[in-house]
C-alpha cells in the first residue's frame, strides 16, 4: 500500500487529499468470508470498501462485521433469535461481502478538512473511512493514523508557517517571537494589545501540526 502524499513546503496539510492512501485493496459484493478475512490479514488494515460497477463504494466490511459469526457460533437459536441483534444474526450467516457488509459506507470527500474527517471517525466510531469523489468513485482511505500524520511535522517547519501565514496577518510581526519544541509552540515578546492574545493563540493553534500552544507575552 502506497504512502499518503506528503505535504508541500509552502504549507501544512489541510484536507483528507494531502494524507489518504492512494493505493486501497477493496473487495466486491461477491468476495467471499475466507478472502475477506485472508485481506485485511495480508494488508493489515481493520476494514475494507465493498465496490460495486466502475469502483463505486456500495459498503465497508470490517472486522467488527466478520465477528458475529465467532460470537454465534455455539449461541442456541431460539435464545439468540429472541434476545439477540437480528442485523447481527444476520452476519453471523453471511458469507460474501455483500451479506456482510455496513451500508450505505460512511465515507469523506478529498477535499474535507482533517477536522471534519476526524469528527466522522469519532462520531461514527469508524477507524478508517472510503474517500469518494462526487459520485462515489473509491478514491483512497484515509486512517486514524494518517490524520495523525501531521504531528510529525518537523518544530522549524512550523515556526516557519507560524511566521510566515499567522504573524505576517498580524500587527505584530517584529514584537513576538516563536519557538517550537515536539510540537508545542511558545510565543514570546509583546503585543500593543491584550486583546490581541486569544486571537494568536486561536490562529496558532489552527496551523496543521501544532500540539499545543504557550504563552509568555507582555503587553505594551
Amino acid at each position: 500500500m502506497s504512502d499518503a502524499s506528503s505535504s508541500s513546503s509552502t504549507g501544512s496539510p489541510r484536507t483528507v487529499s494531502d494524507v489518504m492512501t492512494h493505493t486501497v485493496v477493496a473487495v466486491g459484493r461477491e468476495a467471499p468470508f475466507k478472502e475477506i478475512v485472508e485481506l485485511l490479514r495480508q494488508w493489515k488494515v481493520s476494514a475494507l470498501p465493498v465496490l460495486a460497477g466502475e469502483g463505486r463504494v456500495i459498503g465497508v466490511v470490517s472486522e467488527a462485521d466478520l465477528l458475529p459469526k465467532e460470537e454465534f457460533r455455539d449461541a442456541d437459536d431460539r435464545v439468540a433469535g429472541r434476545d439477540g441483534d437480528p442485523a447481527e444474526r444476520i452476519k453471523a450467516g453471511g458469507l460474501t461481502a455483500g451479506e456482510l457488509m455496513s451500508s450505505p459506507a460512511v465515507t469523506v470527500h478529498p477535499d474535507a478538512t482533517l477536522g471534519e474527517a476526524a469528527r466522522i471517525m469519532a462520531r461514527r466510531r469508524v477507524k478508517r473511512l472510503p474517500v469518494v469523489d462526487a459520485i462515489g468513485l473509491l478514491q483512497g482511505v484515509v486512517s486514524r493514523s494518517d490524520l495523525l500524520k501531521v504531528f510529525l511535522r518537523p518544530d522549524d517547519e512550523l515556526a516557519d508557517e507560524i511566521r510566515r501565514t499567522v504573524l505576517t496577518h498580524l500587527p505584530i510581526t517584529t514584537a513576538v517571537t516563536v519557538g517550537v519544541a515536539e510540537g508545542v509552540v511558545t510565543l514570546g515578546g509583546s503585543l500593543p494589545d491584550r486583546g490581541l492574545v486569544p486571537v494568536l493563540a486561536r490562529a496558532v493553534r489552527a496551523v496543521e501540526g501544532v500540539v499545543d500552544v504557550r504563552l509568555d507575552l507582555v503587553h505594551r
